[in-house]
């Protein structure tokens, strides 16, 4: 059974940084595609980065510049990041880190798509002050 918990949400002031945390527990695939998507109220849940078991990684135009996913190298940790900087009011959502065993699809930019991800957690909300 797959869950992934979501960690390191909270309130900072437009320009701030923020570091959220995924912890991955029952994932035993080699191969994988995980990251995060957001979801503000009353628009649709959308893809923010995603990073690929070959190390490569994808981001959403509008988060381009300003955050960096990653994922611990030590397996026994296998912990999900996504550092956010200069931090905008239009970045306030509730995030969710997600995961799946197939590839990373970027051709077409699949891989912001809400239908590739079999695992999702529960979300931390971050909020953003101007």
């Amino acid at each position: 059974q797959v869950q992934l918990v979501e960690s390191g949400g909270g309130s900072v002031q437009a320009g701030g940084s923020l570091r959220l945390s995924c912890a991955i527990f029952g994932y035993t695939h080699r191969s994988y595609c995980m990251g995060w998507f957001r979801q503000a109220p009353g628009k649709e849940r959308e893809g923010v980065a995603v990073i690929d078991s070959d190390g490569s990684a994808g981001y959403a135009e509008s988060v381009k510049g300003r955050f960096t996913i990653s994922k611990d190298k030590d397996s026994a940790k296998n912990t999900l990041y996504l550092q956010m900087n200069s931090l905008k009011p239009e970045d306030t959502a509730m995030y969710y880190c997600v995961a799946d065993r197939a590839h990373c699809l970027y051709k077409a930019g699949f891989y912001l798509s809400t239908a590739a991800y079999n695992y999702w957690g529960q979300g931390t909300q971050v909020t953003v002050s101007s």
